[in-house]
């Protein structure tokens, strides 16, 4: 699994009109879901995307999780993480789950967080969306459950 991490002060998610996720100070995650992914991915990535110590804490330091400052979660399904530019111009997406996979972990996703205590609110799985966000700092971390980088 990839998830993009952008530390907001504010994101918003719409489908045609309609808002259908909208957070304060928190994350904006993007999530993409590799056709080799197991559970011990979707754990790591959940694990680390909750305990991200990248708000600031009294000093100065970004040292406090998502849950500490109090924050929320916008999470995004985003299968073009794992489009591979590497040879031609279009970009192969053969690396991504497939639709019912994709769609299974990523709600697993957002329950796990939910069950750590964070409020996470959603885009709609396979819409055309519109996303907005301050990205605050900016602060934006690549998370691979598989290490590549």
């Amino acid at each position: 699994m990839r998830a993009v991490i952008q530390r907001v002060s504010a994101a918003k998610v719409k489908v045609g009109q309609d808002v259908t996720g909208k957070i304060d100070n928190g994350f904006l995650v993007y999530l993409g879901v590799e056709k080799d992914d197991e559970k011990e991915d979707l754990d790591y990535i959940i694990d680390k995307t909750a305990n991200l110590r990248v708000f600031e804490d009294e000093d100065g330091k970004m040292n406090l999780s998502v849950k500490e400052v109090g924050g929320s979660i916008l999470a995004v399904s985003q299968f073009t993480l794992y489009g591979d530019c590497r040879r031609g111009r279009r970009p192969s997406f053969s690396n991504a789950a497939d639709l019912d996979k994709a769609e299974n972990f990523y709600n697993k996703f957002v329950q796990g967080l939910r069950g750590k205590g964070i409020h996470v609110e959603t885009g709609i799985f396979r819409a055309h969306m519109h996303v907005e966000s301050i990205n605050d700092g900016p602060v934006t971390i690549l998370l691979d459950s598989k290490k590549t980088f």
